[in-house]
């Protein structure tokens, strides 16, 4: 459920509205959403994500009105996506076809189509930058000096995915293809136990801290606790289709997402009857978020596997603890919730302790 603000005394909650809309002006300043669009693309992709929502201009529009609270702008989103028709549903997508801008592999140095540094903040110093307290131009931080055509041997539309070198060795086994309609938890809420498709989605809407937060535990020793090796990054525009009643398939537009494959290692049977010992081999962690959002991405490959593999007693491999409390919206709500009237709840328990005094006199 969503908790939003009960009602009360009608003049005094319009001033209240109309002080929070005004003191972004009490210093004689607004911010654009084309600003917000251009200079803040990690807090919009953040936003995308969280909402299942891809659309960054509304996602700026929400963080603007939301005076940057994530959270809020969130609810924003999701309160604005539940009034629009859902026209089409798009076809199955292949991360084989994204254009990539960015791949690199922590576990392989030489990789097919090579690493793929892109744009990215982790190779940056942790400094602030005192020159970003004025204006910058794109001739401060670019270039066009001793740049050269770089050839690749594959396009970056068909790059070869790194999760090929396991299977070519025989340490990896693609599963079988699973054509079931996924559960859509935006159309019926998610019933434990829970299916993968209800924890992928709900994984990849889920606050971007709280993944994050509960994947590192997972690492740390409360679920599977497996140190994951994250076989390939990608972050890149994935195309995406249509189809109409004809079977017809149209191109709609390209949305920016991030992929995690994550390594995990496991044993399986020996196929040998006779031997009764394990292999070593490898399962698949899996992440896939709006935008480039790589950390959240990363953890909830971990989460993912931790999920599929419960261990007793262990609270990150209990779906129905992941799942419903890494909701952003369903957690703000309800923490929300406690700071609005509670007069009557509260009252009936000084009631009982009054009288709970009276009869211990």
């Amino acid at each position: 459920m969503g908790y939003v603000a009960v009602k009360g005394g009608k003049e005094a909650i319009e001033k209240s509205v109309e002080m929070y809309k005004s003191r972004r002006f009490r210093e004689g300043q607004d911010i654009e959403v084309e600003s917000i669009k251009t200079n803040m693309r990690q807090l919009i992709n953040q936003v995308m994500s969280e909402a299942s929502f891809y659309d960054r201009d509304l996602c700026a529009l929400a963080i603007k009105q939301a005076e940057g609270n994530m959270e809020e702008a969130v609810f924003l989103m999701r309160a604005h996506r539940s009034t629009l028709p859902r026209l089409y549903y798009s076809t199955v997508t292949n991360t084989r076809e994204m254009f990539v801008k960015r791949r690199v592999s922590a576990s392989f140095k030489d990789i097919p189509g090579g690493q793929i540094l892109g744009a990215s903040p982790d190779y940056t110093h942790r400094l602030l930058d005192d020159a970003l307290l004025g204006l910058q131009t794109l001739a401060d931080y670019v270039t066009d000096e001793g740049e050269e055509e770089i050839e690749y041997d594959y396009k970056l539309d068909a790059l070869p995915k790194v999760i090929d070198y396991l299977e070519a060795e025989g340490l990896y086994s693609k599963p079988e293809i699973d054509d079931t309609l996924p559960d859509d938890i935006t159309k019926k809420s998610i019933e434990y136990p829970s299916s993968r498709s209800e924890r992928l989605q709900s994984l990849t809407r889920g606050q971007t801290g709280a993944v994050t937060s509960l994947g590192y535990a997972e690492i740390r020793g409360y679920g599977f606790s497996t140190h994951p090796n994250i076989g390939e990054c990608r972050v890149g525009d994935q195309p995406v289709h249509i189809e109409d009643m004809d079977g017809e398939e149209y191109f709609i537009g390209d949305i920016e997402l991030t992929e995690i494959d994550a390594f995990l290692p496991d044993e399986k049977e020996s196929s040998d009857k006779e031997d009764h010992q394990s292999e070593m081999t490898f399962n698949i962690g899996y992440g896939l978020t709006f935008g480039q959002n790589e950390t959240k991405a990363i953890a909830m490959s971990v989460l993912d596997y931790s999920l599929s593999h419960p261990v007793e007693n262990a609270p990150t491999t209990d779906d129905e603890f992941v799942l419903y409390h890494i909701d952003s919206v369903e957690s703000t709500g309800f923490i929300s919730h406690l700071k609005l009237p509670h007069y009557v709840t509260f009252q009936s328990k000084l009631d009982r302790m009054r009288q709970s005094g009276r009869k211990s006199e």
